[in-house]
């Protein structure tokens, strides 16, 4: 079965938020119990992550759910 592509809204939305608040990728990646290479690659659109993948980086930036697909909403339109 083929893997779904890359959200790129999603991808520049984990960017921009965690560049805004300050964090390093590697600071995020910890906190969501993924590699710092997984996150690069997930700002980068070059991979699309698991739903509890997206879950654990929006707590990791404390975002909710809500915020993140708002944003999403947003960088897509």
């Amino acid at each position: 079965m083929p893997r779904p592509s890359a959200d790129p809204a999603l991808a520049a939305v984990l960017r921009r938020v965690r560049e805004e608040s300050g964090e390093s990728q590697e600071t995020v990646a910890h906190r969501a119990e993924i590699t710092k290479t997984a996150l690069q690659r997930i700002e980068l659109g070059q991979s699309s992550p698991a739903w509890m993948t997206v879950c654990r980086i929006a707590a990791a930036l404390d975002l909710s759910l809500h915020e993140l697909v708002d944003a999403i909403e947003r960088e897509s339109s």
